[in-house]
Parts: C-alpha cells; structure tokens; sequence
C-alpha cells in the first residue's frame, strides 16, 4: 500500500463522500483525487521529477491536503513546514531540503516573499501580489502523467520541532506513513462514520500521520478547523458533530480557563478525546477528564521518528495509572526500557526508552552521524526517560537531556513539575537545571498561574516541602505570562535555559 493508491481506492470506493469539511464546505473523496493530480500536472509542468522535494507552508485547510497529495502523485516528496516560523528557519528548512517548490498560505506572504532562494513560491489560497496563485494556476491545463511509486519510497521529510535547536529532517516512506495511519485507526476503531476534528497544525507528525492518515484510511471525514483557538474548538465540535481529536494536553485546559460557558458547549457526539506530544499529570488528566465528562480519554506516546507511534493508555486505564503513557507498544511496534547500564529496567528501576516499529523514519536526511547515533541495530533509541511500575506501566520521568545533576543527585524534572502542577493555582510549568558553580547544577521552575491566582515563590516552597526531597525543590521561581511552546505543545526548554543563562 502507498499513499497514491490510497487516493485513488478512495476515489472508487467513495466517490460522493465527504472526505474534508472546512467551514461549512465540503470536499469529496473524488474531488481530493482530480485536484491532487492537477497539482501533480502543474508541478510536473515545471519540472518536479521524482524524489524532488516539494515544501508546504500552510494552516490546516483543504488546499494543504490537495498539495500534499499533489507532490506525491508527481512522485516527489512532501515536505511540510511549521507555519510559525520565521523566513530565515523556513529558509533553513528549504536549504537543508533542496526543495524546488514552496506552496504557501497566502496569509503568510510576508515570510514567503523574505525567502530569497531561487524556489517556485505558489501561493494556495488568494492570489498573492507577484507570486502566482495555485487557482489561478490550475486554471490552466497541465496533463498528468502517473508516476510509478514503491512502497519503500520516501513520501514525507518531517523536520523535527526543534526543542534543541536546529531541527533535523526525518525521512518517512509510504510504507512507513500508510502503517502510522492504521495504528491510529485501530486504537480509536475508526470507520467511515466518523468525524475527526483537526485542530491541531495538519502538518505535524500525528495529526497527519495518525489522524488524518488513519481517518482518510477507514473513509471517515476529517473537519478542519484553520487554526486552534478555545472557543473554536468547542463551536466546531458541537456544529459538526465530530467523534474524535487529538490535541496536546494544553489544548484541552485552555477551554476550561478560558471559557466561561464551557458547560453550556454539547460534547456529546465526542466518542473518543486524544491527548499527547507531552504527558499530562496525574491530577491534570483526572480534573481534564471529570470537566469534560467522558471516560474515554486516550494517552498517546511516539516520536515524529517512529512514525509516530509509541504506546498509548487506554481509556479503562485512565484513573487507576493517570499520568502514565501505557505498558505496551502499539500494534506494528515493540518497546524497550533500557538501563543507561545496559540490560532491561525491572520494576522501580528507570531506564531510556527503546521503540522498533513498522512506521519507523528511514533516517535523518543528510545527517548519517545523527542516524547512527540514535539506532542500536534496527532500535530507536528515542533519549526519553520512564520509571516502570510493577505493573510493566511506563512513567515519564524527563528527557535524557533534561535531566538535572545537583549536588551529585538526579533530579527528574517532570517529577517536579507534577508536584508544582499540583497546586490549585499553577496553570502550568516547565523545569530546568541551572549552571551553578557549587552545585553543578540547581533546579528552576518556570510558572504560569491561573487567572487571578495569586501565589508566591513563598506559597510553592512550603507547598512543596512534604512533596519533593529538599535537593529537588526548586531554588529559584520565575512567574510568566506563558510558555514557550512548539505547535505541537511542548515546551521549549532549551530557550529558558539560554533566558537564565
């Protein structure tokens, strides 16, 4: 199975079905496969052959799904930008790529028209002062002509968040994509009836991968809101009867700190809630789950590496282990928990997590250090750190990375920001270690409270002093505005770091 075939069996099998619902308009199934392939004769047109990279820059709308699809019948590969970065790191991503087109939301003309590489800029929605206008564009007639794909053909280039800094480009086949959307569909038991909700960035890992790939895989239809905002989603869940979304844990606590008619909103066509791309504290996932009303809640673990998939935490599981990401891999994947020691970690022991799978990344593009570096064999090592319970569940407790050394001791800093998190006024936090010339390292919380909380550095050190070993309190409290967040939800620790440097 690839990608092409995938549209096309679409196409025959539900010709009239509503494939895309992007404000109160509809796109079927037939019609994602005529404008793919005119994408595919336009690009073709201006002389996208095989392989060639073909850049997206765009919020979630239809005309994403159209290029998306376009580049990989013209046999090229996607490669889908974040559309908040700014023109020198979409430069970066373009350079690094080679891409020979950019397709770009013409809300983000601005950065588009400051890239000065010589790369074909196609505006995909409004026509766009001096840059050619895909309507415009496929106006014209550009045969296509069908290019022959294999399954083990590289498909999409998903550079990575860039937490750390520059981020890489993972290079994921057909074969690799197609079994990232059936994991998806088979831990939520997709089928044609259902609604996924996009309201996370269409272009990053699982949204497309799992969700979109998953819903498009079983003929269910995919409602695409342009971009994420509380009371849109809530409004797009009650007038379009969606069944299902995936968002980070932020997503779904915004809506209730933000929202005072939260409890007015009709949820009730929502027969399964996702939340990933960070884990969610025990007590947030219990308080998430009773706001909300629903007991079927799923905890989804992967990296864009592995496809994504990972583990995922069954709804059945929710209350008894909150806070964990599950105790088995996902079907087309197997789990490791390895000691840094070497062996496996038993029960109470930490270890790094291992994860082998059918929708594992060829490798990062261009960089055969960085790929040797994080595979043992055919085993990504994914730099994650879990405890493991007694009963085989896994517990985030920090990436390798983020550990802290103070003093000679390990601190984990989700361990601590669990415990901040805990207090009734904390909205969110983000621990760091800091260079100390003594201590190696001391601990430092980043804070955002809850509106109109007021709380002091003096009310969490007392707060936490039963909660945390004294070497793991915090030494410092800085309170914020907010946090810095990929798309994806995860915070950008690395530029806290550089803030207290």
């Amino acid at each position: 199975m690839n990608l092409n075939r995938l549209v096309d069996m679409n196409a025959t099998k539900f010709p009239e079905r509503e494939a895309l619902r992007y404000e109160g308009r509809s796109t079927t199934f037939s019609e994602i496969k005529k404008g793919a392939e005119r994408v595919a004769g336009l690009l073709q047109s201006r002389g996208i052959e095989k392989g060639d990279k073909v850049a997206i820059m765009s919020r979630n709308n239809p005309s994403f799904v159209l290029t998306f699809y376009g580049a990989l019948k013209a046999g090229g590969v996607a490669v889908p930008i974040n559309h908040k970065l700014t023109a020198a790191e979409v430069t970066y991503i373009l350079e690094h790529s080679g891409a020979k087109v950019l397709f770009f939301d013409s809300g983000l003309a601005d950065v588009a028209k400051k890239i000065v590489l010589s790369v074909d800029k196609i505006a995909i929605e409004g026509a766009v002062e001096r840059l050619p206008d895909l309507d415009g564009l496929l106006r014209q007639a550009h045969p296509f002509r069908p290019v022959p794909v294999d399954d083990d053909d590289p498909a999409e280039l998903l550079y990575t968040s860039g937490t750390t800094g520059k981020p890489k480009g993972c290079v994921h086949t057909h074969k690799s994509v197609v079994a990232a959307g059936i994991t998806g569909a088979l831990v939520l038991k997709l089928d044609q009836r259902d609604r996924m909700l996009m309201a996370m960035p269409i272009w990053h890992s699982s949204p497309l991968n799992n969700w979109f790939m998953g819903t498009q895989y079983v003929g269910g239809t995919t409602v695409l809101v342009r971009e994420y905002h509380p009371l849109t989603f809530l409004e797009t869940i009650r007038d379009e009867k969606c069944t299902a979304y995936f968002g980070a844990p932020i997503s779904y606590i915004l809506p209730l700190r933000m929202i005072p008619t939260f409890d007015d909103f009709d949820l009730s066509s929502m027969r399964c809630w996702v939340y990933g791309g960070g884990p969610m504290a025990a007590d947030t996932a219990r308080m998430v789950m009773a706001k909300y009303k629903a007991d079927t809640f799923y905890q989804v673990y992967g990296m864009t590496e592995a496809g994504p998939t990972g583990t995922t935490l069954m709804p059945y599981e929710q209350v008894s282990k909150a806070g964990s990401i599950g105790a088995t891999a996902l079907p087309g994947t197997e789990l490791r928990l390895m000691k840094l020691d070497g062996g496996e970690a038993r029960p109470g022991e930490v270890g790094e997590i291992w994860l082998r799978s059918d929708s594992m990344m060829q490798g990062y593009f261009k960089d055969e250090p960085a790929t040797r570096a994080v595979f043992d064999e055919d085993w990504y090592r994914t730099g994650d750190m879990a405890r493991i319970d007694d009963d085989s569940y896994l517990f985030i407790v920090d990436r390798m990375k983020d550990m802290i050394v103070t003093g000679g001791e390990n601190v984990y800093s989700k361990e601590v920001e669990d415990a901040v998190a805990a207090h009734p006024g904390v909205m969110e936090t983000a621990v760091v270690g800091i260079p100390n010339p003594e201590w190696g390292e001391t601990v430092a919380a980043y804070i955002v409270l809850d509106k109109d909380a007021e709380v002091t550095e003096a009310d969490l050190k007392a707060f936490l002093a039963d909660r945390l070993a004294k070497y793991k309190i915090p030494r410092s409290y800085t309170f914020v505005e907010s946090l810095p967040h990929t798309p994806s939800g995860k915070v950008m620790k690395y530029q806290l770091r550089e803030e207290s440097a």
